[in-house]
């Protein structure tokens, strides 16, 4: 049984976070509510939203580990970290095996310090990162931040032209952010990576499962 006053939305593609609470505040004709953890319009899956009072408790639920299912693209960096963004490396590169891809995945466990994405809500000076990046400003650049992924684990491969596109089920630290560890895994791989689709299938106990379309 979910807290009084919280619901939980599968968020579909094309989105933003703030276009789930507009659509919900004219849906359930209220204004009064917030989100508990921004998805990326490429993105799908789970979001946490408070209601009315409900909404004094979204720190605790920003705090919750969060469990991703992401396919990753091998052969392409861009400047957001996912397949929507601008490509600045392009790569043809042989097929990765599964051991060596593994290994890559298996050093990424534990926390560590990695350079947050541009295109984040993560604020600097008060303004979120992806303004600055929108606005073409260079001068500022995304800080490090902890992060922690606690497991990993190999789902399958397809490819798709000239890239091969692997699928990962992540469990995480609040605050990581999978685009940043897409490429850490790149860089492991010493190829170019990004994110090529992203679903949220888990926040702390609440799973995707419980969630409403909108």
């Amino acid at each position: 049984m979910l807290p009084e006053h919280i619901i939980l939305i599968d968020k579909p593609k094309g989105i933003t976070s703030f276009d789930v609470i507009r659509i919900l505040r004219k849906k359930l004709n209220m204004h009064k509510m917030g989100h508990a953890g921004t998805l990326d319009p490429l993105a799908t899956g789970l979001m946490i939203i408070a209601l009315n009072e409900g909404t004094k408790k979204l720190s605790e639920y920003l705090k919750l580990p969060k469990t991703y299912d992401a396919e990753i693209l091998f052969g392409i960096k861009t400047d957001s970290g996912d397949v929507d963004g601008k490509i600045i490396e392009e790569k043809i590169i042989p097929p990765l095996e599964k051991e060596k891809i593994e290994d890559a995945l298996h050093q990424m466990i534990g926390k560590r310090k990695i350079q947050a994405p541009m295109y984040s809500a993560l604020k600097v000076a008060g303004k979120p990162l992806y303004a600055y990046a929108r606005a073409g400003d260079t001068s500022v650049v995304a800080p490090e931040k902890e992060m922690e992924v606690r497991a990993i684990e190999f789902l399958g491969e397809r490819f798709e032209e000239h890239h091969q596109i692997i699928s990962v089920r992540m469990d995480v630290s609040s605050g990581t952010y999978i685009r940043s560890i897409a490429e850490e895994i790149g860089k492991v791989l010493q190829v170019p990576a990004t994110i090529k689709n992203l679903r949220r299938i888990r926040i702390g106990e609440f799973t995707i499962d419980q969630a409403e379309k909108i």
